[in-house]
């Protein structure tokens, strides 16, 4: 899977957690640029993003993710290893 793919697959995901078909992600894209994303809705995206690309994450990994774009290396690089 690309990057390229891989960026797509992530805003299909956060459009469905957030029901909000108008997100548009970058690789910049964080927390305060989307009005609904909180600490629930972050475990919400975790887990779909788990469930779609069929690896499990730690906490120490998820934590320390600034943006998408750092989510998206993180999924490249697991996916990478497996």
């Amino acid at each position: 899977m690309t990057r390229e793919e891989v960026m797509k697959t992530l805003n299909e995901i956060f459009c469905n957690v957030f029901d909000d078909d108008s997100i548009v992600l970058t690789d910049e894209t964080n927390a305060n640029d989307i009005e609904d994303w909180d600490s629930l809705e972050q475990i919400n995206l975790i887990v779909a993003i788990e469930n779609e690309f069929g690896m499990m994450f730690d906490m120490a990994e998820v934590s320390d993710l600034a943006n998408v774009g750092e989510m998206a290396d993180l999924i490249m690089s697991k996916s990478e290893n497996e």
